[in-house]
């Protein structure tokens, strides 16, 4: 969880946009990563909010998710864009003064009553390597109970990674927490690697790889559909992933990557199959740069 220490009479310098998001759930850290894309050369802090510099201000700030430091930053006086990245349960109270606030949320699906809706938050770059080899599996154990993470990382995982290698020769695992039991599982395996989603570049790995599998998100399905790439669900595990990948399936045909000897596993859908029923949906890709383009305006115009 981000934190930010206390600052006695602090004075706002700027302009300087502060960058925060909660580093322990995967569409957080992925939404932060992709609206900072389009920020330009705007003076930035990505420190995520631990510190802020002795006795300033930033200008304005993103928060992805994190309340705690949203309400922080308001109560001193910073105009923020509170962003909810991904489907869950509803926002903690929060200050209503100089702060505007955010979900991402594709405009395919009807939104929840009071939601302002961004579109999805696609990488800034959609161009896929013209040669693509291996899986990227995106893993989210953020809101799941412990025990059916640990029973999902040391049951049906390995046998799916294994089967990614030989499939199509190397399996990378970006996962945000409860990784441990992951690593512990999959150690010694060839042609794995398990990394944290802060820490790696999800997005430029799937521009490699031949075959997405993920945990039922928002940054999934974001990457999926603005590249029209072959997309199968993992397990949906917890509340929030089983409401999403409800949501999603009913439009989207997202096979589910719940037996690794399943051909149609390793022979996805064709974009025109898998995506068609969303069109191309070039505005509501546009998420990411729409969110930046609010940020700037609250920079320079604060309300």
């Amino acid at each position: 969880m981000a934190v930010l220490t206390t600052a006695p009479a602090v004075t706002t310098t700027g302009p300087t946009v502060l960058l925060a998001c909660r580093e322990q759930q995967l569409d957080s850290v992925l939404a932060l990563r992709r609206v900072a894309a389009h920020l330009g050369d705007l003076p930035r802090s990505t420190d995520n909010g631990h510190a802020l510099p002795d006795q300033t201000l930033p200008g304005a700030a993103l928060v992805c998710d994190e309340e705690a430091t949203t309400a922080r930053l308001a109560r001193l006086g910073v105009p923020v864009l509170h962003l909810r990245s991904a489907p869950g349960a509803a926002l903690a109270p929060l200050p209503v003064d100089r702060m505007l606030t955010r979900a991402q949320w594709p405009g395919w699906l009807e939104h929840p009553a009071g939601e302002r809706p961004t579109g999805l938050l696609a990488p800034a770059r959609l161009s896929r390597r013209r040669e693509r080899r291996g899986t990227l599996l995106l893993l989210s154990f953020w809101g799941v109970p412990p025990p059916e993470a640990e029973a999902f990382a040391t049951g049906p995982l390995p046998a799916l990674v294994r089967e990614a290698v030989r499939r199509t020769g190397s399996c990378a695992v970006v996962g945000d927490t409860g990784l441990d039991p992951v690593r512990e599982a999959t150690a010694g395996l060839p042609g794995v690697t398990v990394d944290a989603a802060a820490d790696a570049d999800a997005d430029e790995l799937h521009a490699r790889a031949e075959l997405l599998l993920a945990s039922p998100t928002w940054a999934a399905v974001a990457l999926a559909q603005a590249r029209r790439a072959p997309l199968a669900f993992l397990p949906a595990l917890g509340t929030a992933q089983r409401d999403l990948a409800e949501r999603v399936t009913r439009l989207v045909p997202v096979p589910r990557a719940a037996d690794p000897t399943d051909p149609a596993l390793w022979q996805p859908p064709s974009p025109e199959e898998q995506w068609g029923a969303v069109g191309p949906g070039l505005d509501d890709l546009r998420g990411a740069q729409g969110v930046a383009r609010t940020v700037r305006q609250l920079l320079l115009a604060p309300p």
